[in-house]
Order: C-alpha cells, then sequence, then structure tokens
C-alpha cells in the first residue's frame, strides 16, 4: 500500500494526530501545489489543483497536530469533487 493510499485510508477514519505534515503530503499526491499566500502569509498556506477549489488554510502552531473540522473540511471537499 502507498503512502498516498495510507492517508487516504487514514483520513475518513477522523484520527486525532493527523499532522500538517501528513495533510500536506496527501493533498500534494492529490495534485495539489502548496503556493505563497503573500508578502504577509504568516501560517495561511493556500493548496492550488488544476480543476478543484482552492484551499486556504491555517498551518497550526505549535502543536502539527490539524485541527478536526480542518480534517473534516477536506475530507468533504475531496468526496465532493470526486477525488476520494
Amino acid at each position: 500500500m502507498s503512502r498516498k493510499e495510507k492517508l487516504l485510508a487514514r483520513l475518513p477514519q477522523r484520527p486525532k494526530d493527523f499532522t500538517w505534515d501528513e495533510l500536506a503530503s496527501l493533498l500534494k499526491a492529490m495534485g495539489y501545489v502548496q503556493r505563497k499566500t503573500g508578502k504577509m502569509g504568516g501560517s495561511r498556506r493556500r493548496f492550488v489543483h488544476p480543476t478543484a477549489p482552492t484551499i486556504t488554510l491555517h498551518k497550526p502552531h505549535p502543536s502539527r497536530i490539524v485541527k478536526m473540522y480542518v480534517i473534516n473540511d477536506i475530507s468533504e471537499l475531496l468526496r465532493r469533487e470526486g477525488m476520494i
């Protein structure tokens, strides 16, 4: 099982320990590219896909664990777009 498949299988389980690096890796594997949000971007990160909607998130800090509402939103978006 590839890393992408493992992360895709893990995401719908709504894990409480899903990290930012795992989320960024999953989005990259799904065809998203991380873009800078500008000069004063701070912790905001933007993920752009050629055909799917752009995803704008706050990178969690100081913890690397992604909030549950973000996991829910990403899961819903990927389902709605037919990516999972």
